[in-house]
């Protein structure tokens, strides 16, 4: 069941792309989703293969962890606003989803390995979703998820331990047949998300 955020620490995150129009966005071309969504991705190949470490210290592929309809997203544990009331806000739509019969799960992917540890990741989406799992890795690692998912990260530099990063806000709909096919902004409510959710389970 989902949890409300406790990873609240004082500072203000950037999330770029939170609420804006990207450059690739446009109408559906699956033709089985047409009616899922007023809007889907074009010119751009969103999604691939990665390999990361998950909360049990295992080094895993993305064939293995999507292996059911799964929102992922790109954030990091440290982050003092902007990701737990994500990731709650996933939690809670799952729950939804879940209360209807289907079978899915969130996928929380770090964008700060450094300092997102295997334990950590595995604490804090244990405290939001026992079916949210947490992936990290090397920095290498993951470059290559986030390039795959085109999603934006930069480290603000501060000399110390406490730094904020600036990222995109984005939460990806993956499918396990069909691969990625919508995305959420931060506006998206639970009960929006686990509709659409639904709606592309069906129709997948």
């Amino acid at each position: 069941m989902s949890k409300m955020p406790f990873f609240i620490i004082a500072g203000l995150t950037v999330a770029l792309a939170a609420g804006g129009t990207a450059w690739w966005l446009a109408r559906p071309t699956d033709a089985r989703f047409a009616h899922c969504s007023a809007s889907s991705v074009a010119g751009a190949t969103i999604g691939g293969p990665f390999s990361l470490i998950d909360e049990t210290g295992a080094t895993v592929t993305d064939v293995e962890v999507l292996t059911k309809p799964s929102l992922v997203y790109f954030g990091y544990t440290f982050c003092p606003d902007v990701c737990p009331t994500d990731s709650a806000r996933n939690a809670e739509a799952l729950d939804l989803l879940q209360q209807r019969g289907y079978d899915a799960q969130a996928v929380f992917i770090t964008i700060d390995p450094a300092r997102d540890t295997v334990e950590r990741v595995r604490e804090f989406t244990d405290y939001f979703h026992d079916d949210m799992i947490g992936l990290t890795g090397s920095a290498d690692q993951v470059a290559v998820a986030s390039r795959a998912y085109k999603t934006y990260s930069a480290k603000q530099e501060t000399g110390d331990e406490y730094y904020l990063m600036d990222h995109s806000t984005f939460t990806y709909l993956v499918l396990p047949d069909a691969g990625f096919v919508q995305f959420f902004r931060r506006e998206n409510t639970p009960q929006e998300i686990a509709d659409t959710m639904a709606c592309f389970i069906d129709a997948s």
